[in-house]
């Protein structure tokens, strides 16, 4: 099915449709989403309500720019939601009180494996995680950021900054 057919059929609210949506782009979104939750858990409260809101808005979608592009943009702004309702962004976290949550650092390093780096990113205090995330991960600016989390720019540049931080001290390079 291509894009056009998907879109069309989860307008219709057509099953098959919809679960051709689902399946494309679940698994790639769920990485996504576990980049801005704490657990699997949580990851998954946001993918499913990522994707109700997909399949109720479906019909927004204009056909500029890719299917995946806006699926993934309505993920990430679905969990960004679930940060705001559920956690404060802790925008003022002390990058010297901050624990350090991998002990043994051997393993680490160039040949570092997704999941192993997506670990040590899920440490990361939640604004300092959330900055990055949508800063060297997605792409949007600190101004894009700012306007986003309702924070100034020089927060999200300065958060941005203790993040890389706080990973180039878990990370050896």
């Amino acid at each position: 099915m291509s894009d056009d057919e998907i879109v069309e059929g989860c307008i219709k609210k057509n099953k098959l449709a919809q679960k051709e949506l689902y399946d494309r782009f679940a698994k790639k979104m769920m990485g996504v989403c576990l980049r801005y939750c704490d657990n699997q858990e949580e990851g998954e409260d946001v993918l499913q309500n990522g994707f109700l809101y997909i399949f109720d808005k479906i019909d927004t979608y204009r056909g500029t720019g890719s299917l995946e592009g806006w699926v993934r943009k309505i993920i990430v702004n679905t969990a960004l939601t679930s940060i705001r309702k559920n956690k404060k962004l802790e925008m003022n976290v002390d990058l010297n009180s901050v624990e350090y949550g991998i002990e043994d650092q051997s393993h680490l390093g160039e040949n570092m494996a997704a999941k192993e780096l997506l670990k040590i990113i899920q440490t990361l205090p939640v604004g300092f995680k959330t900055v990055f995330n949508l800063h060297a991960i997605e792409g949007y600016s600190h101004k894009e950021i700012a306007e986003m989390l309702g924070i100034t720019e020089g927060t999200s540049k300065s958060q941005y900054s203790r993040a890389k931080t706080y990973l180039q001290k878990i990370i050896p390079l």
